[in-house]
């Protein structure tokens, strides 16, 4: 069976694009991801977006996006999974092609997370979570999060700043990224003085919202056009898995079960062991969940994944890599598009083409995109192959 090629990536910057509307964004990244795969028209669109009925008053996204492509007649659907939106749009992309019914495929992550504000965005927000037992009483995904660490600090010996090197690291990374929303680095000084925002979290534990679109064109193998890149990236690993919805069903607080079961299928599909993974796009939409990601995967033990980037192991030059691009805590959190973006960066990894963020030798991406407090759990795993 051929294999699933991502020849095509393209994305906007990720920003509060106030002057610019859903469709536009959209638009851009996917003309940016046809040219970059030599223009190759997709047979179908897999959408990632969670909250556009809510924040842009629309719907039916797929008939916005292709006749706005001038792509209509072909299939175009939405996938939402919260967050995971844009990594639950890639598996169904990838299935689609992998199974034969659809030779190319575009994947689309679009959200625009701006276009309100105040109660309103915390209310969209709250939908993502149960809404008869957390919504309900007024817990936010931040509340959720802010409840998460003070318990994983309660249960584990760490010091006050301990969760600091996640945010240092995705800003030190952001620096090197132009489509980043921040591209100026951090200093523990700045992490240990700064405002709180739900307590133990400050501002640096919680990833920024923001604007934007990302997109990847998908293909089989013998089916890439005549002069691909030179380095092509294909898709070794997919799997999903979903957990609890609501926090207080969880066997465990502190582990996330969908994230361990999803990487592990993902793994297991291609034989890669952890020491095979050049890098992780962790989703830390907050610290805590980015510790324990690391945990739930296996790269850190139970209540140490802070020390892995309080060490700096997960810096660009460290043992495991994560959020080579800034994550979405310097990159920008743009919602339900935010697993195509961890995508096409790791394919700009894999070719060569990172620059200063650039994983020496990498040749192996484990992506993770999770919605919620990893109530649903989207593992990738990206391999390159030259042609």
């Amino acid at each position: 069976m051929e294999d699933v090629m991502i020849t095509g990536v393209g994305q906007t910057p990720v920003a509060e694009h106030w002057d610019i509307g859903l469709r536009d964004l959209a638009f851009a990244a996917i003309q940016d991801a046809i040219h970059d795969a030599g223009g190759i028209k997709p047979q179908a669109i897999y959408i990632g977006n969670m909250l556009a009925p809510n924040l842009s008053n629309q719907a039916h996204l797929g008939a916005l996006f292709a006749d706005f492509s001038g792509l209509t007649g072909i299939e175009a659907v939405t996938v939402e999974a919260a967050d995971a939106s844009g990594g639950a749009a890639l598996r169904q992309g990838y299935l689609a092609v992998k199974s034969g019914l659809v030779q190319t495929a575009l994947v689309l992550g679009v959200e625009k997370m701006t276009d309100k504000i105040g109660s309103s965005v915390q209310a969209a927000l709250a939908t993502t979570g149960d809404a008869d037992y957390e919504a309900v009483q007024g817990v936010t995904p931040t509340v959720q999060a802010a409840m998460t660490m003070q318990r994983y600090i309660h249960e584990h010996d760490m010091p006050i700043d301990g969760f600091a090197g996640f945010a240092l690291t995705a800003h030190k990374n952001g620096t090197g990224n132009p489509d980043a929303m921040y591209r100026s680095g951090l200093q523990l000084e700045a992490y240990s003085s700064a405002e709180k925002t739900s307590d133990p979290m400050n501002i640096y534990d919680v990833a920024p919202r923001a604007d934007g679109a990302a997109a990847l064109i998908l293909t089989r193998s013998d089916l890439l056009p005549s002069n691909p890149h030179e380095m092509q990236v294909r898709i070794a690993g997919s799997s999903s898995a979903v957990d609890t919805l609501a926090l207080h069903d969880r066997k465990d607080l502190l582990y996330f079960e969908a994230v361990q079961l999803a990487a592990g299928k993902a793994m297991k599909q291609e034989g890669v062991l952890l020491e095979d993974i050049d890098l992780f796009e962790y989703h830390d939409s907050f610290s805590i969940y980015a510790a324990l990601a690391l945990e739930s995967v296996g790269f850190a033990i139970r209540g140490k994944g802070w020390k892995l980037a309080a060490e700096g192991e997960i810096s660009i030059d460290g043992r495991i890599p994560c959020a080579t691009m800034g994550g979405l805590k310097a990159r920008g959190f743009p919602g339900g598009a935010t697993g195509v973006y961890q995508a096409v960066e790791a394919v700009i990894q894999l070719r060569g083409n990172a620059g200063v963020n650039q994983v020496k030798d990498a040749s192996c991406a484990l992506l993770l995109s999770m919605g919620g407090p990893g109530s649903t759990g989207v593992c990738h795993i990206l391999r390159t192959r030259r042609v």
